[in-house]
């Protein structure tokens, strides 16, 4: 999982559409995909977050493994177990499994958790810097043309998204934070990936 699966949730639009018949009203628009790639800070908190990646994938790996021996050991013991025994080894891969599931869970939510951590400065100041703009330039509104905009077609005078990237790079960028325990709050929003590694296996059944 990278960071990039951030910028899908990236609400940047500062208002609402209104009508056409508004008179006397400045309008802008940003690309947020632009602005997010390019963004001070990015760079940094993807390697934060690549780097805590790499202990929870091999703690998940070292589950997988686990599971998947006690799988084979049965598929191979099956034939030879009496009933009772038989039904004590599913019990066995059945609590396994769900110790799996529910572990695999709980990584998965730290490392949103930590995401969303790593983002919110930079997410911050590219707030600050569109509100900054916004009023500098008397916008009424600054529309966001990222994917999944309704907008299909725009004067590119009206364009400020090489203005909110060169404003953030002026700015002095805030630091990402350490690579620390992840926090507790929830990720900000937006469909994230699971950290690789994070598959759901089924014991055998009888």
């Amino acid at each position: 999982m990278r960071l990039s699966s951030f910028v899908g949730a990236c609400a940047l639009v500062l208002g609402l559409p209104v009508l056409a018949s508004a008179q006397g009203q400045k309008f802008a628009y940003v690309n947020s995909a632009a602005i997010l790639q390019s963004a001070p800070g990015r760079a940094e908190a993807e390697a934060l977050f690549e780097k805590d990646m790499t202990s929870m994938r091999a703690a998940v790996q070292k589950l997988s493994d686990s599971l998947n021996t006690l799988q084979e050991a049965y598929a191979k013991e099956e034939v030879s177990l009496s009933p009772a025994a038989k039904e004590a080894r599913l019990k066995t891969l059945r609590d396994k499994q769900a110790d799996y599931q529910e572990r695999t869970q709980k990584m998965q939510e730290q490392a949103q958790a930590r995401e969303a951590e790593l983002m919110q400065p930079i997410m911050d100041n590219v707030r600050k810097v569109l509100d900054d703009l916004r009023a500098e330039g008397g916008f009424a509104f600054i529309f966001d043309v990222a994917a999944g905009s309704l907008i299909v077609s725009a004067d590119k005078n009206l364009d400020i998204t090489d203005r909110v990237v060169s404003k953030l790079r002026l700015a002095a960028p805030r630091a990402a934070p350490s690579a620390a325990k992840p926090a507790a709050k929830p990720p900000l929003g937006g469909p994230t990936s699971a950290p690789a590694g994070l598959n759901t296996k089924k014991p055998p059944t009888e």
